[in-house]
């Protein structure tokens, strides 16, 4: 009976994918205002990513904080988008993302810098396994805007594969040019 058990634990584990690290980045307390009073509600922001290029955020409300969390984890599974890193480690170019009123510097970094950037940055980039980055928050500490400005840096970042093809080129031309970090060992994105 205890082997049935494992048995279908592994195949659970199997048909869900890769291992998902989930990172709770907000939750907030909604009150709806109705006839007797107050009712109040959860909503929940969620960051879930698998430590190795890909990343999605998601949002959930319920009555209870549980089942808003479970809610935002499902909808961000659903939106995960693949990221590409350089010596899956940073990212290949410096950008900036803007949402709303959020806006977001995002620069790569030599090896041992670590995480330098607060917050909801900080979430989506443990989740997306970047070990060195500096980042900056300019305008809103909202984290809804905060994490959807920096998805939306990341989406826009090229890795020199992507430019190599546009272009028609080599990748060693393309990444020629580019000035070498010291300890970098950079051959192909």
């Amino acid at each position: 009976m205890a082997r049935d058990n494992t048995q279908r634990k592994d195949r659970d584990q199997a048909q869900e994918g890769p291992e998902l690290q989930e990172r709770l980045v907000a939750v907030n307390r909604v009150a709806k205002v109705v006839k007797g009073g107050r009712r109040f509600g959860f909503a929940a922001l969620m960051v879930v990513g698998d430590e190795k290029g890909q990343v999605g955020f998601g949002t959930g409300k319920a009555k209870e904080v549980p089942d808003a969390i479970q809610k935002a984890t499902e909808d961000a599974k659903r939106n995960m988008m693949r990221v590409p890193l350089r010596e899956g480690r940073t990212i290949h170019h410096d950008i900036t993302g803007r949402y709303g009123a959020g806006r977001v510097t995002l620069r790569s970094a030599p090896p041992g810098t670590g995480i330098i950037g607060g917050g909801p940055m900080r979430a989506v980039f443990e989740a997306l396994g970047i070990q060195d980055i500096v980042s900056k928050s300019n305008g809103t500490a909202n984290p809804h805007n905060m994490v959807r400005a920096t998805l939306e840096a990341l989406k826009n970042i090229q890795s020199p594969k992507q430019i190599a093809a546009r272009r028609g080129k080599k990748v060693g031309d393309v990444i020629a040019n580019r000035e070498v970090m010291p300890g970098s060992t950079d051959v192909e994105g």
